[in-house]
């Protein structure tokens, strides 16, 4: 194996990785063309203007699905091409698939009869769900876009942050992707501070790795799939980011830098219930994880 951290994942992802993978990674430590990872991004869009084949991993088949919309905004957002028409094509599959409150469902009732992770129900009409909608309203936020499809989305938004009591680790990181980019500062700032306030009091990030065996996980969580610091923290600028002390940071990266694996590449902590999404997913976790190191002088 490659003698760097850098390096041994680069051979991992080679070794195993989707053709997108591949191209985020050549983009963003070999310096690669964004058009090349747009290209591979677009054979998952469909005629609806939305995304599917399994873009996010544990939602399987052909059919376009909010979530799956998430991860491709968030692919044009790191390559610069999220705006101008590419935008508008995908708030117009937006505003197709939005509950009656605006906001998007987890899951579009379009993906009855094809596979998907057994935690994640198909219903015939589902709600607006903040782990759908938070980060695609503040991905297009982020990259100055507006549409008539934002204005109901973001008011959801502020109304579930705003009122969130009992939540959850990956609700918070929902609410923080929409809190880093929401127009209004200074209520976003409030907000996040009280969000961080209910993820320390409720125990739901793990400030000691050493110390991690012991921490329980919420409801309906795979045993051992515990959040850090580094996961509300991705970037020093994030708002998550003032929720920890520098020394609570720095352990959270030093655990996250020693999870790397003998064969390059870091493991997905959330329950595996299929061969493909553990060999799709792992690539996706070993590129944030460098991305996350990389913000902090550590790759």
């Amino acid at each position: 194996m490659p003698a760097t951290p850098l390096a041994r994942a680069e051979h991992f992802v080679w070794l195993t990785a989707r053709v997108l993978e591949q191209r985020r990674f050549a983009y963003h430590f070999l310096q690669g063309a964004p058009d090349a990872v747009e290209a591979a991004l677009g054979a998952y869009r469909n005629d609806d203007e939305g995304y599917g084949h399994a873009l996010e991993p544990d939602l399987r088949g052909p059919v376009s699905q909010p979530l799956h919309t998430t991860y491709a905004l968030r692919v044009l957002d790191e390559i610069g091409r999220c705006g101008g028409q590419r935008a508008e094509r995908v708030c117009r599959y937006l505003t197709s698939v939005s509950a009656p409150d605006g906001a998007l469902p987890a899951v579009h009732p379009s993906l009855r009869g094809y596979p998907a992770a057994p935690w994640i129900p198909v219903v015939d009409d589902p709600p607006g769900d903040l782990l759908a909608t938070g980060p695609v309203v503040g991905t297009l936020h982020r990259n100055e876009v507006w549409h008539a499809w934002l204005f109901r989305a973001t008011d959801f938004c502020w109304d579930v942050v705003e009122s969130l009591d009992k939540t959850h680790p990956y609700e918070v990181l929902a609410a923080l992707a929409f809190l880093d980019s929401a127009p209004d500062r200074v209520r976003a700032r409030a907000a996040a501070d009280r969000i961080g306030r209910l993820l320390r009091e409720q125990r739901l990030v793990v400030l000691d790795p050493a110390r991690a065996q012991g921490h329980g996980v919420p409801p309906g969580y795979a045993p051992g799939e515990h959040h850090y610091a580094y996961d509300f923290a991705r970037t020093p600028g994030s708002l998550g980011r003032r929720w920890f002390s520098d020394a609570e940071l720095e352990r959270s990266l030093d655990f996250l830098a020693a999870q790397q694996q003998d064969d390059g590449g870091w493991p997905i902590l959330w329950r595996e219930w299929a061969p493909g999404t553990r060999l799709e997913g792992r690539p996706i976790v070993t590129i944030e994880a460098l991305r996350t190191l990389r913000a902090y002088g550590r790759v």
